[in-house]
């Protein structure tokens, strides 16, 4: 049955949702294409980078750039859009919320590791309705609307190793921040069950890239515990659509039943995984930290 945010009181009705969706990734895919010249001729040059947060969380004046070209793209083409962007905000209004990510894997781009993306999602109603995922270096195009997934235009279908013990794992945990938030021997403890029980694990730097090659079947599972809406509202459709699973965590930073697209944590398998340590090991990070959170406000009162 085909997803959608509309009211379906006809058919006419979800054939128009269909429309608009299939229109709007067609513009998203364009708009990832639009910045595929600029950032190849940038990637494996000298380049300034920047950082943000810390030392891990890097920036470069080329993300900068393609965030401008993806906005204005999008607004001249679709002026009733708002457009949130991981470097410039949010900016516009209109009833179509994007969610862009310029360069997904910064630091990757930034010292030459050819594993980063562009990601581009449209939400109309608190639902992603569009969504694409460029690879610039492979030039392979993820892409979703409501019906399907397309990996370069065509179909494009999940599938995973029934057991975790074959299987590939993808994901960044851990990070110093999750050594900070977790504690260092709890959280090497985590990665050490997870090295221990999938065959591989693997950790290449891009949430929305990783998530898109589970889509692919290239993958098996990923995880991560520090995402934003820009990083996955795109990978989440693509994934669904492939007939994988994605799980959202809160982590204890939104609210219970949130948007999936904007929980800080995930769990995404492909089409055939059954993972019940990688589910207990990425639901017990996600509640001990709600945990932690809700007794530092109590000693806070």
């Amino acid at each position: 049955m085909l997803d959608h945010p509309f009211p379906a009181s006809s058919p006419s009705v979800l054939q128009d949702a269909l429309v608009r969706s299939r229109r709007l990734m067609d513009l998203a895919k364009a708009a990832a294409l639009s910045v595929r010249k600029p950032l190849l001729d940038a990637f494996r040059s000298a380049m300034v980078v920047d950082y943000k947060v810390d030392l891990h969380d890097i920036v470069t004046v080329h993300d900068k750039r393609a965030e401008a070209t993806i906005r204005a793209f999008i607004l001249e083409r679709e002026p009733s859009s708002a457009i949130m962007g991981e470097e410039g905000g949010q900016i516009g209004i209109g009833d179509i919320q994007w969610y862009v990510d310029p360069i997904d894997g910064t630091a990757n781009f930034a010292r030459g590791l050819a594993f980063w993306c562009v990601s581009i999602a449209a939400v109309i109603d608190n639902e992603v309705v569009a969504g694409a995922i460029y690879d610039p270096v492979a030039d392979l195009m993820f892409s979703a609307d409501l019906s399907s997934a397309y990996l370069n235009g065509e179909p494009l279908r999940s599938s995973a190793v029934a057991s975790e013990a074959q299987a590939t794992l993808v994901t960044g945990y851990p990070v110093s921040r999750d050594f900070r938030l977790d504690g260092r021997e709890e959280a090497l403890a985590n990665m050490g069950i997870l090295v221990e029980t999938f065959s591989t694990l693997r950790r290449p730097g891009s949430a929305a890239l990783s998530i898109a090659h589970v889509a692919a079947g290239w993958a098996d599972a990923a995880t991560g515990f520090g995402v934003n809406a820009w990083d996955v509202a795109a990978a989440i459709l693509i994934l669904r659509k492939a007939g994988g699973r994605y799980e959202p965590l809160t982590l204890g930073k939104v609210a219970l039943g949130s948007r999936d697209y904007l929980c800080p944590g995930y769990i995404a398998t492909g089409e055939g995984a059954n993972y019940p340590t990688l589910d207990r090991v990425a639901r017990s990070i996600s509640q001990t930290r709600i945990d932690k959170l809700a007794q530092a406000k109590v000693e806070a009162s």
